[in-house]
């Protein structure tokens, strides 16, 4: 202890006294800035702590206007079921709008393969007037006529087949069309086989006269033809009496000066 209080040495007593302020100041300034250092942080973190995450305040977000209509409760696209399309029957035909276009109305029967002329719903469908043998009413042109030919897919056990003939007059001028069997002619033949001719409208008809009917200018008239589902024999030595069996068959029919119009159907089984 006496070193402490008299410091030994060869110099003065003085200088070691300095020497020792001067070092007890440094360690003195050394722990002001430990202590100085350690509060700055504290007081910093607390100052961050109590402000948001930015160093600016957030800016407030005006909402839009709301809007007036109404919600909309159905998704776009689609499309509806309810089309309008006939979708139980088949057919060609240069007028594809004309499929399924008649019910059908009365007329004159021919045993198997009666033809009836009748009116559709359609709006440019209208019901056919059958014209006596001497109307001067003149014929309508090939190019003035459009024929088609549609049937239902398939049919009953029970059921006769109806094949409709839906003729449209694009011309400007009324005319006529003869559908009579022996002139628009419908042949039946079974397909998958060896395409032998099951029926025929001109196989020895009971009323094998002409059938004319007027057809007004750009309006459509239907003409049906009922098969009784026998088949037929183009000798006419005796009545038909065998009848088709269930299968697919093909429909056709052909008019003077038109194109052929085919269609399929089904004899369906017990």
């Amino acid at each position: 202890m006496g070193s402490l209080r008299n410091p030994i040495g060869p110099l003065p007593s003085s200088i070691y006294w300095r020497r020792r302020a001067v070092a007890l100041a440094l360690v003195a300034l050394l722990a002001l800035l430990i202590v100085w250092a350690v509060t700055s942080n504290g007081s910093k973190g607390n100052t961050d702590d109590s402000r948001s995450g930015g160093s600016s305040p957030a800016r407030s977000i005006t909402p839009g206007p709301t809007p007036s209509g109404p919600a909309i409760t159905q998704q776009p696209g689609g499309r509806d079921e309810s089309d309008g399309s006939d979708g139980g029957a088949t057919g060609t035909g240069s007028e594809g709008g004309a499929s399924g276009a008649g019910t059908g109305g009365t007329g004159a029967g021919s045993g198997p393969g009666t033809g009836t002329g009748g009116a559709g719903g359609d709006s440019g469908t209208t019901a056919a007037q059958q014209l006596p043998a001497n109307s001067p009413l003149p014929a309508c042109t090939p190019g003035a006529l459009q024929l088609s030919l549609n049937t239902e897919i398939s049919y009953a056990p029970d059921e006769k087949p109806k094949f409709r003939l839906v003729a449209r007059n694009t011309s400007s001028a009324d005319c006529k069309a003869d559908f009579g069997p022996k002139s628009t002619v419908l042949t039946i033949t079974e397909a998958g086989g060896d395409d032998s001719q099951v029926w025929s409208s001109k196989d020895c008809p009971r009323a094998s006269g002409s059938v004319l009917l007027r057809i007004p200018a750009g309006t459509t008239v239907v003409h049906t033809v009922e098969w009784d589902r026998k088949e037929s024999d183009a000798h006419c030595a005796t009545k038909p009496t065998r009848s088709a069996h269930p299968g697919t068959y093909l429909v056709e029919a052909k008019a003077p000066g038109e194109p052929v119009q085919r269609a399929s159907f089904v004899l369906a089984k017990d």
